[in-house]
């Protein structure tokens, strides 16, 4: 029987995931599977494993012309980001690196220099990986990292309920031209001392396409919908909310708290300041705009 030929940019990368994800099988060690900003895998009584992998695209994450050691620093850093958005520690990285053969060795040294400059940062080891050329012009670089988490204590999009309260870690928008894509600072200390002051968010994801696109997500992970303050917004400077929903890339943390452990949050000694930008409900706005979506032109 002949399939359909039906393009991937008349679906958009949400509707191409739903198509996919049935296809992925499982196993009994396997504590959650896609859906979440890592796997969850069963390791031993104190820690699970995190398992993520994550690529940059030279002419979608960075341009031609950038600075290699910024190129090799936001490959690691987007996957550490990952592992922050679910509480945990990153731990060991392969990196399989595309290039095509007419670049200078210059490049890859570079970029492998930022990345291990990331990684000694948060003692992560670059464990090996793989190369290979492209056969037309372009870098692309893949990183699968690995992390843990306490048993048991993952924190997944899926589990806010109604009325917990919506808090992101640090001003959105403007990131790409800014150049901020580039030199963000993953959140794992946020992230590691909510843990320890058992003050684990009931749901959480790193901001990577834009809160127009995943707060959304998160929401229909947890069975809720949202309800979004656009003045409560924290903006950079010279920022509209409107960019602050849609430019994405900004990686900090979409998190959601009941509201007696949000109470709690002024009393904490944090590593940065966290704004208030709506609440989980029940029934509410399941979209926001358009942020970024891969494969839509």
């Amino acid at each position: 029987m002949t399939m359909p030929h039906t393009p991937l940019s008349a679906l958009g990368e949400n509707a191409v995931l739903r198509r996919l994800l049935p296809l992925l099988p499982s196993n009994d060690r396997l504590l959650h599977g896609a859906g979440d900003d890592c796997a969850v895998v069963q390791r031993d009584a104190r820690w699970d494993s995190l398992l993520k992998t994550d690529v940059v695209v030279e002419g979608v994450h960075f341009l031609p012309g950038t600075e290699p050691e910024r190129i090799g620093r936001k490959a690691l850093a987007r996957a550490v980001s990952d592992i922050a958005a679910m509480g945990g520690l990153p731990e060991h990285a392969l990196i399989t690196l595309l290039c095509h053969p007419s670049r200078p060795v210059s490049l890859l040294e570079g970029v492998y220099r930022g990345m291990a400059a990331l990684a000694s940062g948060y003692h992560i080891s670059i464990a090996g990986g793989e190369t290979s050329s492209l056969p037309y012009d372009g870098l692309v670089i893949n990183v699968a990292l690995t992390g843990r988490v306490e048993h048991g204590k993952a924190v997944l999009r899926s589990g806010g309920s109604p009325g917990d309260l919506l808090y992101v870690s640090g001003r959105l928008g403007g990131s790409f031209p800014s150049g901020r894509h580039l030199d963000f600072e993953p959140r794992v200390s946020l992230a590691r001392a909510l843990m320890e002051a058992d003050m684990r968010p009931s749901a959480m994801m790193d901001l990577s396409d834009g809160l127009a696109t995943d707060l959304p997500r998160l929401a229909q992970a947890s069975q809720c919908g949202f309800a979004l303050s656009t003045e409560a917004l924290p903006c950079h400077a010279g920022c509209t909310p409107q960019q602050a929903l849609c430019d994405g890339e900004d990686y900090e943390l979409l998190m959601a708290f009941p509201p007696a452990l949000a109470e709690r949050l002024p009393s904490l000694s944090l590593p940065m300041p966290l704004f208030c930008i709506g609440s989980l409900v029940a029934e509410g706005a399941s979209e926001l705009g358009s942020g970024w979506q891969h494969f839509c032109f």
